[in-house]
């Protein structure tokens, strides 16, 4: 396929090739420790759309810009689905396979049936359409990156009510990653019900804390 200048490259070149209608999908929340990982899928129309002109790879974008974006890819989206994996499935079944088996989960949760998924550089085996890995894809196709607004702002959104339900951790400002700040408070308070018990880090520090009561 000869490539398209933009973002729309991938969508539209697949469109025009009779194998739309395309979706993207991308996680957030994959390297973090405490909280779920949460998984987006979306379909964009081909055509180009001014509102969304400013989309790109969620860690790209300000937080405030993705609070703005998030409304505006469901209203203008095809189809679009979130999925959330609880860390005691991510314990349970490994994080690749939580993962893999939730990208298949959300593209599958889709109102509209893909002909073809694009994907962040995870080759996702399962699919009932074709596929394709591309590196860093959340900056270079629209779907995806739109699928991971969706991912990120929806699971960041979820780490600020734990944070009211967990204030001893700092949920609001780190989501749930590995922060020198959050491994701190696990040592001093011990795992809260939401961190991934069987990530070392949670581990060492969680075992920190309970030498300290023994």
């Amino acid at each position: 396929m000869r490539p398209l200048k933009g973002m729309r490259t991938y969508e539209v070149a697949l469109d025009r090739a009779g194998l739309g209608p395309v979706a993207g999908v991308d996680e957030a929340g994959r390297g973090a420790c405490a909280g779920p990982m949460t998984i987006a899928a979306c379909v964009l129309p081909p055509r180009y759309i001014p509102e969304l002109e400013l989309l790109d790879d969620s860690k790209k974008l300000t937080p405030r810009r993705r609070a703005l974006l998030y409304p505006l890819i469901k209203k203008y989206a095809t189809a679009w689905s979130i999925i959330h994996i609880s860390p005691e499935d991510i314990d349970a079944f490994g994080v690749t396979e939580a993962n893999i088996s939730g990208m298949r989960r959300a593209v599958g949760s889709l109102a509209v049936h893909p002909g073809y998924v694009l994907t962040d550089a995870w080759w996702v085996p399962g699919f009932s359409q074709p596929s394709l890995p591309i590196i860093g894809g959340d900056a270079t196709a629209r779907c995806i990156a739109a699928a991971s607004v969706l991912a990120k702002y929806s699971r960041d959104c979820i780490m600020v009510e734990y944070d009211t339900e967990y204030p001893d951790y700092g949920f609001a400002s780190h989501k749930g990653y590995g922060t020198a700040t959050h491994m701190d408070a696990v040592r001093h308070h011990g795992a809260s019900p939401i961190h991934r018990y069987s990530y070392s880090n949670v581990q060492r520090a969680h075992s920190d804390w309970m030498e300290v009561q023994s």
